[in-house]
């Protein structure tokens, strides 16, 4: 999920991860702004007729960590999603107020939009259903570009929190860094270099 991957801009055999991973984000976000301004956009997909996306989730955190448990699910030897606290750093960054706001937007409403196909193909909500419905709703949403942008952006994130420094709010204790046997960069960040805090001054 998606069931293609998204392929990185051109000439980044070069690149380390974290520049990857970077580049690969700069490409979502020039898509996500195509896609934005395109008429109908996610809401033609999964909002029915009469319907206005927005009613349904006034809390979008226990569709989100649903979410992201079926995307990057806790295994016997690898982390998954609660392990990397991987909603509490997608909280940071849908939180902050220095980050994007047209992606902050385009996150936020996408829960809605995808309660909305959930129970209009379910009857239900996407959290009460089993893996394969699940499945099911998810591939359906990447069916579409619009659909495939948001769940690669969640996937990116989930990336991030289990990559970044834990000062960040993901990968506590290193969890992530432990799985991959991977050694961080030395110094790391203290409270007060954090990026958003160096970013201020």
């Amino acid at each position: 999920m998606p069931s293609q991957p998204l392929p990185l801009p051109a000439n980044t055999h070069h690149l380390t991860l974290p520049d990857e991973l970077a580049a690969w984000r700069q490409g979502l976000l020039t898509r996500r702004r195509f896609l934005l301004a395109s008429a109908g956009g996610l809401a033609a997909l999964f909002a029915p007729i009469g319907a206005s996306a927005g009613a349904n989730t006034g809390n979008p955190w226990p569709l989100l960590a649903a979410v992201q448990a079926h995307l990057f699910p806790s295994e016997i030897d690898a982390p998954g999603a609660e392990e990397i606290h991987a909603l509490a750093y997608l909280q940071g960054v849908l939180g902050d107020p220095r980050g994007d706001r047209d992606e902050q937007r385009f996150l936020l409403k996408g829960v809605d939009w995808l309660e909305d196909l959930s129970r209009q193909r379910h009857k239900t909500s996407f959290i009460k259903l089993d893996p394969t419905h699940r499945e099911q709703v998810l591939r359906e949403v990447v069916s579409t570009p619009e659909g495939e942008n948001w769940v690669a952006t969640l996937l990116f994130y989930l990336c991030e929190a289990l990559l970044a420094d834990p000062i960040y709010g993901g990968n506590p204790n290193g969890i992530g860094w432990a799985w991959l046997a991977h050694q961080p960069g030395f110094p790391r960040p203290l409270q007060d270099q954090r990026y958003g805090v160096l970013h201020e001054r």
